[in-house]
């Protein structure tokens, strides 16, 4: 039988949505849903190297998260090019976000948790454009991509109201929702490795993803019995009515 899940991933740069959520869609893309991700900006401003221009970083972002979706399987990756760190939840930008899930009909959309504004506990501010598309992608989800009015255009273009069933915040703090990634760790780090402008020091990276997600893997039944679960995701699903 084939799986009927399909996800659009919504993430602010490339690597958003692979380090908080790429084991859950590695086992997802293993179980044959389709998975799509949206990044919203170019990521162009990420670098501390001298010699590197925006116009340089953009073009070798995009080319990583390609890569890193290969190894997820991801489906398509649509890239909408906005300027990193300038990302506002605009209606524009709602509006672009509403286009990609009138396109592929997604039961679930995953995104930033857009409340998240820093971690005491894993000592981090999140940055302004992922809250920005968090909040973007969630308008664009409800009411925006359901209401036939909104957006009179998209019919031109054969675009038709969808019902998103499904909402996944990737969280630190909340969470009512948490996905055993043990068999597809691996992989995720993989994936990760594949974005090395942004980690020079993946050893370091590794390490942190690691602890995380081993103390999430903690909250699981499972692993505090020590039954094999090691690593886990943390979200927070609502079912939309």
């Amino acid at each position: 039988m084939r799986n009927s899940r399909v996800v659009l991933a919504v993430g602010a740069h490339p690597d958003d949505i692979d380090f908080g959520a790429a084991g859950t869609i590695a086992k997802w893309t293993g179980e044959g849903a389709r998975v799509y991700y949206l990044v919203c900006t170019d990521g162009s401003r990420g670098s501390d190297d001298p010699g590197m221009t925006r116009k340089k970083l953009a073009q070798i972002r995009r080319e990583e998260q390609v890569n890193a979706g290969r190894v997820l399987g991801i489906k398509k990756i649509f890239f909408l090019k906005h300027a990193d760190t300038t990302l506002v939840s605009d209606f524009k930008l709602k509006k672009d976000i509403a286009q990609v899930i009138k396109t592929i009909k997604p039961n679930i959309l995953l995104t930033m948790d857009p409340s998240l504004y820093y971690s005491e506990k894993f000592s981090f501010i999140n940055h302004s454009d992922h809250r920005a598309a968090a909040l973007a992608a969630m308008d664009a989800c409800f009411p925006l991509s359901r209401d036939r009015l909104t957006f009179p255009d998209h019919e031109r273009k054969g675009l038709f109201p969808h019902k998103t069933k499904e909402l996944w915040l990737i969280g630190f703090e909340k969470r009512n929702q948490l996905v055993d990634v043990t068999k597809t760790f691996e992989k995720k780090l993989k994936a990760l490795s594949m974005h090395k402008s942004q980690f020079p020091d993946f050893p370091a990276v590794k390490k942190k993803v690691e602890e995380t997600a081993r103390y999430f893997g903690e909250g699981l039944p499972a692993g505090k019995q020590a039954k094999g679960v090691k690593y886990a995701e943390n979200f927070t699903r609502i079912v939309i009515s």
